[in-house]
Formats: C-alpha cells, structure tokens, sequence
C-alpha cells in the first residue's frame, strides 16, 4: 500500500523519467523553479533536486514555463521540450534545451522558439515518443482555447538527435467529445503490440471536469478513434486528474485537492494510479489516497 498524492506540493504536468535505478521527475514551474525536478528510487518516495532549467533564453521570460518533458537519448543525453512564452508574439510556445544529466542543468541556445503557432493561439503540451523501430516524435497541441478557436493536437517526425522536425506536420484529433469542453491538450503516445494508444487530457484544467481520455491509432500519425468517455475523472479523494504519463503499468498525472479545485495556494500535486489491459482498452484505478498496490 501507498499514499497519495505521491508528492503532496505544488507539481502540475509532471513527466517521469527513469535513469538506471532511479526516477527523475519534472514538472512545470513552481517553488522549485523554472522545470521542478525530484527524484526517487521507488515513485512512491521522492526528493527534491530544484531546478533543471535555471536559465532561460532571451526570448522568454520565467513565469509560464509548463509541462516539461524529457527524452534519454544516452546515458549522457537528454533532450528536453518545454511550454514558455514568446515574448514577440505574446502567446505560449515550445523550446528545447539539453543536458549531460537527467537533472540537468538543461540548455537553451535557440535563438527563437521551437515551435510558435501563433495564428492557432500558441504551442503547448509537447511530448516526445520513440517508436518501436526507433523512429522519434513530436506531439504537442495548439492553444486554440486561448483564442477562441479550435483545438488539436499535433505530431511531426523527429531527426535522430531530437533537435528538429524533419516530416510534415499532422493534425491527429480535436475537441469533439461532450465531456471535452472547450479543448483538448497533453498527449502521450504508448505503443503496445503493434498498435498506439494516444492519451490526453480534456476540459479546463481548473474544474473537476478536467479528465484524460483515450484513442487508439493505426500509426504515430493516426489516423485514431476516439474510446468515448473518460478513464480516468475525478473521485472522492482527487479532483480533476490529468497530464498523464505512462511508466510501466502506472500512470503518472497530476489532480487537486477536491475541496480545493482550482483555489488549492498548493496548487496540483503528483498522483499514481494502476493501469491495466483488456486487449486494446485501458483501464486506470480511480484516484486513491489508498492505493492497495505496490509500484
């Protein structure tokens, strides 16, 4: 048995990473800083490390550095990508920085954004993924909600370092379930025997509307068919659960206190929840502050 909220402090959009017998998480800006990053060796038990993107590039300003997410290429490569805002458009963006170390310090020479889609309201929510030929990409989702207009999330084909976009871009799929409110954002992508399971979050982040939901795809590209409803919403215990990542057969995702949504000064904190498989449909354990299991 274990506790949740794994991490009880401020901890929104958390990503995982593991690095031999160790865990690296990183989340978006917050007490720690820029990138907040902790550690662990188990997932339930976690310290704190600071701040893996202590400097950021001229372009931007700290503040609104979100939803960072990192990808191994080596023992002594890491690739980061991260939501910030471009201070020439005024609308949210995504960067890149690398590290020697999984806790960083990560770097930033870019001279502009790595991707700024500032017609469609910004770019946020980036996500590497590596499939099983070992092929990378991107996904991430235009910040449609921002302006009023539609939101998608996006993929594109990475060069072999991570660094840049060498295939065309794909709009995969939008807002077009009831529950989805306004939006979709934060895609992940799990491969599992020959097909791909696309995860995001829907609705406004501060409601207890806020849930993640599923599609299964033909291809990294799609196209993808959406599961319906959500499989993993708020409970008892935890409240508008979302920005998932998938680590083994745990999912990673962050919620609010439920007397607290939306208000809580400590804002969202870092939740675990068992997944399991029945062919190609996931089921995820509602949010427990009680988890019967053991990662």
């Amino acid at each position: 048995m274990f506790t949740n909220p794994v991490y009880d402090g401020s901890f929104a959009d958390p990503q995982v990473i593991a690095v031999g017998n160790e865990y690296f998480a990183f989340a978006t800006n917050g007490p720690l800083g820029n990138v907040q990053t902790l550690t662990s060796t188990d997932l339930v038990s976690w310290q704190q490390v600071g701040d893996a993107l202590p400097s950021l590039p001229d372009w931007t300003a700290p503040g609104r550095v979100w939803a960072p997410e990192v990808a191994v290429h080596a023992a002594d490569r890491y690739v980061m990508y991260y939501t910030t805002r471009d201070l020439a458009s005024g609308h949210q963006c995504l960067g890149i920085a690398v590290a020697s170390t999984p806790q960083g310090p990560y770097v930033d020479k870019s001279p502009r954004p790595f991707i700024s889609q500032a017609d469609e309201g910004g770019s946020i929510d980036a996500s590497p993924f590596q499939d099983s030929t070992g092929r990378r990409w991107l996904y991430w989702k235009n910040d449609g909600n921002a302006i009023g207009v539609d939101t998608w999330i996006y993929v594109s084909e990475l060069s072999d370092d991570g660094l840049t976009l060498t295939g065309p871009v794909h709009r995969m799929i939008r807002q077009d379930q009831p529950w989805e409110g306004n939006l979709v954002e934060a895609p992940y992508m799990v491969e599992r025997n020959g097909k791909f399971h696309l995860f995001y979050s829907a609705n406004a982040f501060d409601k207890p509307t806020y849930a993640v939901g599923h599609a299964l795809c033909d291809s990294p590209t799609g196209p993808c068919t959406k599961s319906g409803n959500p499989i993993l919403s708020s409970s008892a215990d935890a409240a508008g659960p979302g920005h998932n990542m998938v680590l083994g057969n745990w999912f990673v995702y962050h919620a609010w206190d439920p007397t607290q949504v939306g208000t809580d000064p400590k804002g969202r904190t870092m939740w675990l929840s068992h997944l399991t498989w029945d062919g190609d449909t996931p089921a995820v354990q509602p949010p427990l502050a009680e988890n019967p299991l053991d990662p």
